[in-house]
C-alpha cells in the first residue's frame, strides 16, 4: 500500500490498536477522531474531526488508499438516545457517501456482533456469519438498531459496488480502552468489588490487539460484500470471573442473581439514569441481550483472513496491567500474582 490508510475512530478502544499496527507496518496512517488521539506514535497524522462534517470528511479521504471505518459511539446507554441514530447510522451513511465520491478503493466497516443475534433466544446454538439474519425488531436498544441499520447500508454499498469488506468484532478487551468502554467498566466493577452478584451468561470475547489485527486482514483478504466474526473465546462468566480471582488473588463474587432480578434492577438503573442523566450502572440493552447465550463462531475469519485470538488468559492479564498501571483498580492486587 502506497497511499493513506484513514481511521475513523482512531483515538478509540479497537481504533488506536489498529492505528498504531499500520504505523508499526510502515503505512503512512491518518485518523479522523472527533476527542483526537493523543496516545499515537508521533508519525500518525491525527485530525480532531466529526465524521457529521462532511467538510473535515472529504478532507480526510483525499489520498487514501484504504478506509476502515470504526467511528460510532460503542456505549449500550446514551442520555439522548438520538445519537446513536445520528452517529453510528447516519455517520455512516455520510462516510460511505464520502468514500464513494472519493472512489476510495477499499473499505472496511466495523459492525458488531450483537446485532448478529439481538435478543433471539439461540438455545445455546453457535451464531455464525450464515445464521439466520436477526431482524430490526430483534434490536434490543438504540445503540444496536443504529448499528444494525449501518450494517444494512454497508451491505447496500457492497452490491451497489463499492469494495467494502463488514467485521463484526465481539466483545472487546484487553490494554489500552483509553474510553473505557463497557466491556471494561464491567470488569472494574468486578476487580474492584463494586458488583456484589452476577449474572450467569455465555458470552464472548476478544482482545481488542486481535480485533485490529483482523481489520487489517479483512482488508488485505477479505471477500467484498462479506462480513466476517472477529471473535475470541466463547465462556461463561462464572468462568470469566473465576480467571479473574485466579489471575488477580481478588476475591470475585459468588452469588449469582437470575434473568428477571437482573432486568427489573437494569429498568430501575435507567429510570435513576434517566432522571439524573448519568451513565446507569446496568444497561438495560446489556441485561437483555445477556438473555440468551452470546456464543459465536470464528471459523471463517480464521480460515479465509488468518485470524487467530490469543489466549484470553494473556488478555486479561494485559487488560489488569493496564488497569492498574492508570490507577483504576481499588483493591490491591496480591503480589504473587503476575499481572
Amino acid at each position: 500500500m502506497t497511499g493513506v490508510a484513514l481511521v475513523t475512530g482512531g483515538g478509540g478502544f479497537i481504533g488506536s490498536h489498529l492505528a498504531r499496527l499500520l504505523h508499526e507496518r510502515g503505512l503512512k496512517v491518518r485518523v479522523l477522531d472527533i476527542a483526537g488521539a493523543p496516545e499515537l506514535p508521533d508519525g500518525v497524522e491525527i485530525r480532531k474531526g466529526s465524521i457529521l462534517d462532511a467538510a473535515a470528511l472529504a478532507s480526510a479521504l483525499e489520498g487514501v488508499e484504504c478506509l476502515y471505518h470504526l467511528a460510532a459511539n460503542p456505549d449500550l446507554w446514551a442520555a439522548r438516545p438520538q445519537s446513536f441514530l445520528e452517529l453510528n447510522y447516519h455517520g455512516t451513511l455520510a462516510v460511505l457517501e464520502a468514500a464513494r465520491t472519493a472512489r476510495t478503493p477499499r473499505v472496511v466497516y466495523t459492525s458488531t456482533e450483537s446485532i448478529l443475534k439481538g435478543v433471539r433466544r439461540t438455545n445455546g446454538s453457535v451464531i455464525d456469519e450464515d445464521s439466520a439474519p436477526a431482524r430490526l425488531e430483534d434490536m434490543p436498544g438504540p445503540y444496536c438498531r443504529s448499528k444494525f441499520l449501518a450494517e444494512r447500508a454497508a451491505f447496500a454499498a457492497a452490491a451497489s459496488g463499492m469494495p467494502i469488506v463488514i467485521v463484526n468484532p465481539t466483545m472487546p478487551v484487553g490494554p489500552g480502552d483509553r474510553h473505557l468502554t463497557p466491556p471494561s467498566r464491567m470488569l472494574l466493577d468486578y476487580l474492584n468489588g463494586r458488583a456484589p452478584a452476577y449474572l450467569d451468561w455465555e458470552c464472548n470475547l476478544v482482545d481488542a490487539r486481535d480485533a485490529a489485527l483482523g481489520h487489517i486482514l479483512a482488508a488485505e483478504r477479505g471477500q467484498t460484500g462479506e462480513n466476517y466474526i472477529l471473535g475470541g473465546h466463547n465462556l461463561r462468566f462464572s468462568a470469566l470471573l473465576a480467571e479473574l480471582e485466579r489471575l488477580t488473588g481478588l476475591a470475585m463474587p459468588k452469588r449469582r442473581v437470575p434473568y428477571a432480578l437482573a432486568y427489573l434492577s437494569a429498568v430501575l438503573s435507567e429510570t435513576i439514569a434517566w432522571a439524573t442523566k448519568r451513565r446507569p450502572v446496568a444497561p438495560l440493552t446489556g441485561v437483555r441481550l445477556a438473555g440468551s447465550p452470546m456464543i459465536f463462531d470464528h471459523r471463517k475469519a480464521s480460515a479465509e483472513l488468518g485470524f487467530e485470538p490469543r489466549p484470553i488468559a494473556e488478555t486479561l492479564r494485559d487488560a489488569i496491567a493496564d488497569f492498574a498501571r492508570r490507577n483504576l483498580l481499588t483493591r490491591p492486587v496480591a503480589s504473587n500474582k503476575s499481572i
